[in-house]
């Protein structure tokens, strides 16, 4: 998960970006492999982002082996 800016578009947005961390290149390419969610739907099947939602946006988290979520450093923001 990581969070960017978020759209300023008339339409809420979070700025939080969840993904498995499998999805290849070719995967991502492909808009029907996107949807949006609001983020009360995300938390409802994974309660364990909710004390990380405040995070400034530029942070992301990934689960370590033992599942618990730690800091991304080596993530990079996204290039539009």
């Amino acid at each position: 998960m990581y969070r960017e800016e978020p759209y300023q578009n008339g339409n809420p947005d979070s700025g939080w970006r969840f993904m498995a961390g499998d999805e290849d290149d070719e995967y991502m390419n492909n808009a029907a492999n996107h949807s949006v969610y609001q983020v009360n739907t995300i938390c409802n099947y994974d309660s364990e982002i909710i004390p990380l939602l405040n995070s400034e946006p530029g942070i992301a988290y990934i689960r370590d082996e033992n599942g618990r979520f730690i800091r991304d450093e080596e993530w990079e923001t996204p290039k539009d």
